[in-house]
């Protein structure tokens, strides 16, 4: 029976054409749409975790409080120990020291009067120790522009786009202009070696990079930084085991009253990327939800033209003898052929198109010049496990919804309209 209905199918295209084309680009738009998405979160959510908050992250419970404003003076403190009992206890994560930084950049002329200023935001990371993580975590050797990597205490990287607006050549100096851990201010020496380059616009305006050691020095900051941050296996986060490590670590310390004991956060809250990911969740499920319901309406016509068309068909079935029950689940098979094909092709269409645009990337660094969040200025879509089958959902649920409902007919038959209806 099967094999007869999908040789009907085949040799009546105007059975079938048209419902395989409107599904074709439902299912098209829903698979392009959940792995654009995909992409978009995935890389907020990455280039946050190696930037700014890692998977989980520690503080002072001041520092915390107004991380906003980088207070290095409410830094944590004994930063050497916290690391080795953290590295104890989860020993398969990855834990850095960081310190971040606001100030100015001096570049002085032959005489060491000011030749060119600006603002900048540092980051002071381990450059320098054998084995650091941090150069691959923060993609440091891929973004240089010119010049090398910091090989000794002194020197950093600054952004191209600074580099060209101070017109600093490799090799000068510039001097750091900013305040200590204990309000003073401080001023110290480094040589640039290297431009870099990192495609976010927050910190391609205007950072400087430099190890972690040559910062504490120069901002007062002996076994002490604005916080450690926490990577877990493989560079995955996950939300359940974040939590877990962050209630465990902060049950340590829920009942001292010092401002200065260290809390943990983990980076759907610290970024406040929690809203974003309920709401990429929730467009993807109402996306899917829609995509449905104007199928099944173009479907449900599509059936009730085909019925009136296959009128004398249905007729001469019923007359014959044919249950209506089994001419309704004749129809029910043929929109179940017609949703799997246009699941199919409208599939392999969104993943050629998903697939591109996660090679190609699409720029938006025109739009986001002025943000200071950490967006990537090219997003890229990202194919997953769940963009191979989603739209298999409203490719098939939406054919053999508006079939269900435009097949209804068959049962309001009357035979005994049935010869009239043949004789004319």
């Amino acid at each position: 029976m099967i094999k007869f209905i999908i040789k009907g199918l085949l040799r009546d295209h105007h059975r079938s054409l048209f419902p395989i084309l409107i599904v074709t680009i439902g299912v098209w738009m829903t698979v392009f749409m959940q792995a654009y998405l995909s992409g978009v979160f995935g890389d907020m959510i990455d280039t946050t975790a190696r930037f700014s908050t890692g998977h989980v992250k520690i503080m002072s419970r001041a520092y915390a409080e107004y991380a906003d404003q980088v207070p290095n003076d409410m830094a944590l403190m004994g930063i050497e120990q916290i690391m080795t009992d953290m590295q104890s206890e989860y020993p398969d994560m990855t834990w850095v020291k960081r310190i971040n930084f606001g100030g100015l950049i001096d570049i002085p002329d032959d005489e060491g009067e000011t030749r060119s200023q600006a603002p900048v935001m540092g980051y002071g990371i381990d450059l320098l120790s054998p084995g650091s993580t941090e150069i691959h975590t923060m993609n440091v050797v891929k973004s240089l522009v010119r010049g090398r990597m910091p090989e000794k205490p002194g020197e950093i990287l600054i952004s191209d786009l600074l580099a060209e607006r101070l017109e600093v050549n490799l090799g000068e100096t510039a001097t750091l202009l900013s305040s200590t851990m204990y309000g003073s201010m401080t001023m110290h020496n480094f040589t640039v070696v290297g431009t870099i380059k990192f495609g976010i616009m927050a910190m391609d305006r205007g950072a400087i990079i430099a190890d972690i050691s040559d910062i504490q020095l120069a901002l007062d900051m002996e076994d002490a930084a604005g916080g450690i941050l926490g990577y877990l296996p493989n560079r995955i986060y996950d939300d359940n085991t974040a939590l877990g490590i962050v209630e465990r670590f902060n049950q340590q310390y829920e009942d001292e009253d010092d401002e200065f004991a260290p809390v943990m956060g983990k980076l759907v809250e610290l970024s406040n990327l929690g809203e974003y990911l309920n709401y990429a969740g929730s467009v993807s499920t109402i996306m899917v939800f829609i995509f449905v319901l104007i199928m099944s309406i173009v479907l449900w016509n599509a059936g009730l033209l085909g019925g009136l068309r296959r009128y004398g068909e249905v007729g001469i079935r019923l007359a014959i003898g044919e249950p209506k029950g089994h001419i309704y689940r004749s129809l029910i098979y043929e929109s179940v052929f017609i949703g799997f094909v246009g699941s199919i092709i409208g599939t392999v269409l969104g993943l050629g198109c998903a697939y591109w645009l996660q090679v190609v990337g699409l720029d938006i660094s025109a739009f986001v010049k002025n943000t200071s969040m950490m967006i990537p200025n090219v997003f890229r879509a990202s194919v997953t496990t769940e963009t191979y089958y989603i739209g298999f959902f409203p490719g098939l649920f939406s054919t053999v919804l508006g079939t269900a409902l435009s097949g209804i007919g068959i049962y309001k038959r009357q035979t005994a309209q049935l010869f009239k209806e043949l004789e004319v």
